[in-house]
């Protein structure tokens, strides 16, 4: 039953509302409000007030970051589809493309875990094949608190069940992705979900209503009151007033949307002739997509809330418009062959309800009991909400920084020094994570988690697609715009390393509250950084989404935004892994190391604060990569792997641990560069019959920017790790470190 609270305040007359101010509730500000009345020339009743609330907040209009979002880099002679649609997409040849995006479920994590993350799955799935795409791949990136915080813990266990539970169920692999750990994320979890699909061409769909009479049809399950102003609350800080917010918690139901996903891609592929558009029921439920289907088309819309299928009773136009109830679709199809729509989709046990039509004009009409319950402009709910340019004010912190004399670890033991870094829960396994997650579900996985991408082949040709998400938040805490250069060049030098080239990228802009001026400052300069580095490797911003208002009771979380990136292996005998293959194989690093300690992990670990500046050259980093991947397709290499967090100590190790060899290393180094994080460096591994070849074609290269390889050392037969510097010589079997690297999350957690 609806409570006696609820149903009063629905009853508000329009003056009521006014003078209460009840709208400031739902995240409108007094002007957003006055502006309304404009727009309207009279005052909005409780309904319609609402659904601007929701679709003018920062979740689904951008208001406060689209001036940020107009300079990201969104051409490319490849793309098919850029920012505006459900999911970007990028041609790959032989009339394929790759569709892909991510979003973020942050604040429904903090509060149900599980379900937070579980439905944030669910609509990042349905992004995806509601372009017309089948999803082949889900990859996520996640931010906790530090793991020795028992509500850590909690939210960290139900966020990997959820993950786990809604991936495995729906039958879609789940591949990759990258887990960090930060007391800036206290009671704040970033849980950023990324689903890439394949489609080819002639199925390619728009989120569109249009051609005047053509019915809109409600798909899959029916509404109930979970998640009312899910998008308004994930557009306000996150405190003890709204933490306990569960009415903005989806529910989700991942053998549902199964049955939605298989019943959409049959429409789109056998029934194209009679479909108009298609559109999830994400953010604002119905009101977001009818809307915006609308809007996009030049069309009104009429709706009647009697007709959609619900699962609760006497449901208000209010619940029924803001409901983000989980595994549901709307879609357009042509006057006539509504009987046809509602028998395919019973074929698959699923509701398919006509609940409105297309009209002349722009109005944005809604019907229940035969009374005209909102009447709006439709452009006024899908375009017009204000766009603020806010003031950007550089963090005074930064300054601090570029004051500071340079810092140094002072590395007494070399070996004590390696086990305390890769037994951090930054650096530490995550097989005890990926495991609960069912990776290789319809067999396409060549490369799972655990490596710098996922591999996913794509059948009946030679091609595979590498996948990867990543962002270091420290390096963006310390420079935002060469921080944001970085998150992109490392996601490319995972793809790199993987044995492809970029093709495009999808972001995920974690940041705390825009109105504070040294938060925008972080966005603006983060994302002009991502921007410039996406021209360097002609990846264009494709799709994505914003989350702001991330903030616990210390202050905002670290500048995040999260990378996700996808790449082209073109034959997948190009396929190249992080694990050296074999002993005596040769290797080598590409790429300098100087003193860049600022923001490293071992000055995390030793210091428990970052500070200082860093450095970063896009040239030398964009002529590495390419070396790298001309080596590769020249059939040179045997394996690669980026050096990144932890530095060489931690990309050496990484390339040995979970296989049956060592290595027998030996640098010109001081022991303390071993943990350098110098940008622009791979570790590759080379056959001692290929060395000649290899060494020649290096030479022969042409580029002023690139970094020769060097040789440092041989793999080893035997599982030991051998390793000798300037200051130390060291050796011990690899088995010492490598258990203590495996079980370090599960003995936090335990």
């Amino acid at each position: 039953m609806v409570k006696q609270e609820t149903v009063q305040l629905q009853a508000m007359t329009e003056e009521e509302l006014r003078d209460s101010q009840f709208y400031k509730e739902w995240g409108l500000k007094e002007k957003e409000y006055d502006l309304i009345v404009s727009l309207l020339k009279r005052l909005p009743n409780y309904t319609e007030a609402a659904l601007y609330a929701v679709m003018w907040s920062e979740h689904c209009s951008y208001k406060n970051s689209k001036p940020v979002l107009r300079q990201f880099y969104t051409e490319g002679e490849h793309v098919l589809q850029g920012p505006g649609e459900g999911a970007g997409i990028v041609d790959i040849g032989d009339q394929q493309a790759v569709v892909f995006k991510m979003e973020s479920h942050n604040h429904p994590s903090a509060v149900e875990p599980y379900e937070g993350a579980a439905t944030g799955v669910g609509g990042i799935i349905r992004d995806i094949f509601s372009m017309g795409a089948r999803p082949i791949a889900i990859l996520d990136s996640l931010r906790f608190g530090e793991l020795t915080d028992p509500l850590t813990q909690y939210i960290f266990s139900g966020v990997i069940d959820g993950i786990g539970g809604y991936g495995n169920c729906i039958g879609i692999p789940t591949v990759g992705g990258e887990t960090k750990f930060d007391s800036s994320y206290q009671g704040n979890p970033l849980v950023n979900a990324m689903c890439v699909g394949l489609i080819e061409h002639q199925h390619i769909q728009k989120g569109q209503a249009k051609g005047t009479g053509n019915p809109i049809m409600y798909v899959g399950a029916k509404t109930g009151r979970d998640g009312i102003h899910g998008a308004t609350f994930a557009s306000e800080e996150f405190s003890e007033k709204n933490s306990g917010q569960r009415s903005a918690i989806q529910v989700g139901d991942p053998f549902m949307e199964k049955l939605l996903l298989e019943a959409c891609l049959d429409l789109i592929t056998n029934h194209s002739d009679i479909l108009v558009g298609i559109q999830d029921m994400g953010a604002a439920g119905l009101v977001s997509s009818s809307s915006e289907m609308a809007s996009k088309a030049g069309s009104g819309l009429d709706l009647d809330l009697d007709l959609v299928p619900k699962r609760e009773t006497a449901m208000t136009p209010y619940e029924i418009l803001l409901s983000e109830s989980q595994e549901r679709m709307l879609i357009c199809v042509k006057k006539g062959h509504e009987k046809e729509v509602e028998d395919l989709f019973k074929t698959y046990d699923l509701d398919a309800v006509v609940i409105g039509e297309v009209t002349d004009g722009d109005r944005y009409r809604v019907f229940q009991e035969g009374v005209l319950v909102a009447d709006i402009p439709v452009n006024s709910l899908a375009e017009d909400a204000p766009i603020y340019h806010n003031p950007a004010v550089e963090p005074k912190r930064l300054a601090q920084f570029r004051a500071m004399a340079p810092y140094t670890p002072k590395i007494s033991d070399l070996k004590e020094s390696l086990f305390q870094l890769m037994t951090s829960p930054d650096l530490a396994s995550k097989r005890s994570i990926f495991e609960t997650y069912d990776s290789m579900v319809r067999t396409n996985t060549v490369v799972g988690p655990g490596s710098d991408a996922a591999v996913i082949r794509i059948r009946n040709t030679k091609k595979a697609l590498a996948m990867t998400t990543d962002c270091n938040a420290r390096y963006i805490y310390l420079d935002p715009f060469l921080g944001g250069q970085i998150a992109v060049s490392e996601a490319a030098r995972n793809i790199v390393a993987s044995g492809g080239y970029p093709l495009a990228i999808t972001d995920c802009l974690n940041f705390g509250n825009p109105e504070k001026p040294e938060i925008f400052y972080e966005l603006q300069e983060s994302a002009r950084g991502i921007s410039k580095a996406c021209q360097a490797f002609n990846a264009p911003v494709i799709s994505g989404n914003v989350s702001l208002y991330n903030e616990n009771q210390t202050g905002a979380i670290y500048p995040t935004p999260t990378i996700g990136m996808v790449g082209l292996i073109e034959d997948t005998a190009q396929i190249l892994r992080q694990s050296f293959k074999k002993g005596q194989d040769l290797i080598y690093v590409v790429g300098r190391t100087t003193t860049d300690f600022s923001g490293s992990m071992i000055q995390k670990l030793r210091e428990e604060k970052i500070s200082g500046t860093i450095q970063f050259d896009l040239e030398r980093e964009s002529a590495n990569q390419k070396l790298v991947y001309e080596l590769n397709k020249a059939g040179l290499l045997e394996s690669a792997h980026d050096v990144s967090e932890g530095g060489l100590a931690a990309g050496l190790l990484e390339a040995v641990f979970e296989t049956e060899v060592g290595f027998d290393v030996q640098l010109d180094l001081e022991d303390a560069l071993l943990f350098s994080e110098t940008q622009s460096r791979f570790v590759v591994t080379v056959s001692k019959e290929q060395k000649q070849a290899f060494e020649d074609f290096y030479q022969s290269y042409e580029d002023a920017h690139v970094d020769k390889p060097v040789l440092i050392g041989t793999v080893t037969e035997q599982p030991t790790i051998r390793l000798k510097t300037r200051n130390s010589q060291i050796e011990f079997p690899k088995s010492e470190l490598e258990k203590q690297w495996r079980e370090a999350i599960p003995c936090l957690i335990n």
